[in-house]
């Protein structure tokens, strides 16, 4: 009888020690398939720093930060979408602005990105925070660049948080991973 008790006290408390080491970050969602190498960092975000040129005009171009509303602010037309476009889809929308507006005629504009947003990664990495994103990151980059996995990291699945999405996703390490501007890292422990 007394064997019986110690043997259910002993698995109580272990049940209640590994019990503790559980977080929960919300839903999971698992086996998802990774981003496209090609669709990666194509639609501008807020957050996003762009130099936008506008040829001929110096006081114009410049450098723009795109809001939290999605909009930048230029020059003689005001604020302008462009969180949600490509970089030709904003070109071609500040160049009908400036057109339409009577402001200049056939006005030639490039766009490109100075810098993209910044994503974050924490769990089981040795310098969890706030990283600058670069062209063609990928899940085992963006761990080097946190000082590389802890003791306890699992290193064959990662969970993934896209921007505007709810629900964490599930992904292996089997293969390489791209990360996507503002993306939410998190290296999951692993307990055996």
């Amino acid at each position: 009888m007394m064997r019986n008790i110690f043997s259910w006290a002993a698995i109580l408390a272990i049940s209640l020690q590994l019990g503790g080491c559980l977080r929960d970050y919300g839903p999971v969602t698992t086996d998802s398939v990774p981003v496209p190498q090609t669709a990666v960092a194509t639609r501008l975000q807020t957050g996003d720093e762009l130099k936008i040129i506008v040829f001929g005009e110096d006081a114009l171009s410049g450098v723009y930060d795109i809001s939290p509303a999605g909009s930048i602010a230029m020059p003689l037309v005001g604020a302008i979408m462009a969180a949600g476009r490509t970089r030709g889809e904003l070109e071609h929308a500040l160049t009908q602005a400036y057109a339409s507006g009577k402001f200049l005629q056939e006005p030639k504009i490039t766009v490109s990105v100075v810098t993209f947003r910044p994503f974050y990664i924490f769990g089981e990495v040795t310098t969890p925070g706030k990283y600058a994103y670069t062209s063609g990151l990928d899940v085992l980059t963006a761990v080097a660049t946190a000082g590389g996995f802890t003791y306890r990291a699992t290193r064959d699945s990662v969970l993934i948080r896209h921007p505007g999405e709810e629900v964490w996703q599930q992904y292996s390490l089997a293969a390489p991973l791209a990360v996507q501007p503002g993306d939410l890292i998190r290296i999951p422990e692993r307990y055996f």
